[in-house]
C-alpha cells in the first residue's frame, strides 16, 4: 500500500515541483501518462481478484513483480482459493499478454494420455495415432502455458518437463528431433511438494526449477476481511445474471459468513451467494444455508521463505 502511495504522490508532487534537472512540459506530462497507463494496465490485469486484506494486497504487489518477467512461477493455496485467477493475472500483465494462456489441469488428463497432450504426437507414432497431433505447449508457443496441480504429474513425465524448463525445447512422440519453443511456464498446486518429493513423487530439481518465485494464497478463513468484498462481488454478479432484484445480504448472514470457516473456499463462498439468490423471496438475503458440519482443514504446507512484503 505505501509503495502505490508513494508513486501515486510522487507523480502529484513531480507535477507540482519541478526537479533539479528541467525538462519540457510536454515529457513530463509523456510521462506521467505513461505512468497512468502503467497503472490502468495492473488494474486490468487484476480485475477478477477481489480483497482488500493485506495478505492479498501483497499477492498483488508479487504478481506485479514477476509478472513482467519470464521468471517461472509457482502459486501455492488450498483448492478453491483462486490459483488459475492468478495465472491468468500473471499472464495478462506480462509482455506475453497478445499471445495464448493455455491452461492444463494434470490431475483430469489419463496418464497414459498427458505426455501426447503436453508434447503432441507424429502420424502413426503409436496405435491410434492417424494424425498429427500439436501439444500444449506448442500451443502456448510464445505465451504462457498454466499447470494445474502440478503435483499430480506422473514421475517419467516430470523428467521432460525438467528439459523444457532447461532448454526450451520439446519433442514430439515419434518425432525426429527436439522442437525449440518460447513458453513460461506458471504451475500451481494444493499439495505439499516438499513432502512429496522426501517420500519420492516429486523430483528434487524439478521442485527447485518450478520454486524460483513461489505466490502464496491465504485461505479464505485467513483473511476474513475479504468476504464482505467477495459476497458483495458474487452476489452483484448473479443478481444480474438470474435476473433477481437481490441488492444486500442481511447483518445477520453477513456475521455468519464472518464465522464460518469456508474448507471450500472463495468457490465455496461464490457457490452459496448463488444458492442464497435462488432461494430468496425479497431484496435482501435473510437466511444463510450453510452446512452445519464444517469439517476440519488441513492446513496448507507454508515453504520456508518470507518473500518480499
Amino acid at each position: 500500500m505505501l509503495d502505490r502511495l508513494h508513486r501515486l504522490l510522487l507523480s502529484t508532487v513531480e507535477e507540482i515541483i519541478p526537479f533539479d534537472v528541467p525538462e519540457p512540459s510536454l515529457t513530463r506530462v509523456d510521462k506521467l501518462g505513461q505512468n497512468q497507463l502503467s497503472e490502468k494496465s495492473k488494474a486490468a490485469g487484476f480485475k477478477d481478484i477481489i480483497g482488500k486484506s493485506h495478505q492479498m494486497l501483497t499477492v498483488l504487489d508479487h504478481i506485479g513483480i514477476v509478472a513482467p518477467l519470464d521468471t517461472s512461477v509457482l502459486v501455492l493455496g488450498e483448492s478453491g482459493t483462486g490459483k488459475e485467477q492468478i495465472a491468468k493475472s500473471i499472464h495478462y500483465l506480462s509482455p506475453r499478454k497478445n499471445k495464448p494462456l493455455v491452461v492444463v489441469n494434470c490431475a483430469s488428463m489419463p496418464a497414459t494420455l498427458i505426455e501426447s497432450e503436453l508434447f503432441g504426437h507424429e502420424k502413426g507414432a503409436f496405435t491410434g495415432a492417424v494424425e498429427k497431433r500439436t501439444g500444449k505447449f506448442e500451443l502456448a508457443d510464445g505465451g504462457t502455458i498454466f499447470l494445474d496441480e502440478i503435483g499430480e504429474m506422473p514421475a517419467e513425465l516430470q523428467v521432460k518437463l525438467l528439459r523444457v524448463l532447461q532448454e526450451q525445447e520439446i519433442e514430439r512422440i515419434g518425432g525426429r528431433g527436439p522442437v525449440k519453443i518460447n513458453v513460461r511456464i506458471v504451475a500451481a498446486t494444493n499439495r505439499n511438494l516438499e513432502k512429496e518429493v522426501e517420500e519420492g513423487r516429486f523430483r528434487l530439481d524439478l521442485y527447485y526449477r518450478l520454486f524460483v518465485f513461489p505466490i502464496i494464497i491465504p485461505p479464505l478463513r485467513e483473511r476474513k476481511d475479504d468476504i464482505p468484498v467477495l459476497a458483495n462481488h458474487f452476489l452483484a454478479r448473479y443478481a444480474q445474471k438470474i435476473g433477481k432484484a437481490v441488492t444486500g445480504i442481511s447483518a445477520n448472514v453477513m456475521a455468519q459468513l464472518l464465522e464460518y470457516q469456508w474448507p471450500g473456499n472463495v468457490r465455496e463462498l461464490e457457490h452459496f451467494i448463488e444458492r442464497s439468490i435462488l432461494l430468496t423471496d425479497g431484496p435482501v438475503i435473510k437466511d444463510a444455508y450453510l452446512p452445519k458440519l464444517q469439517g476440519k482443514k488441513k492446513a496448507l504446507f507454508m515453504p520456508k521463505c518470507r518473500l518480499i512484503d
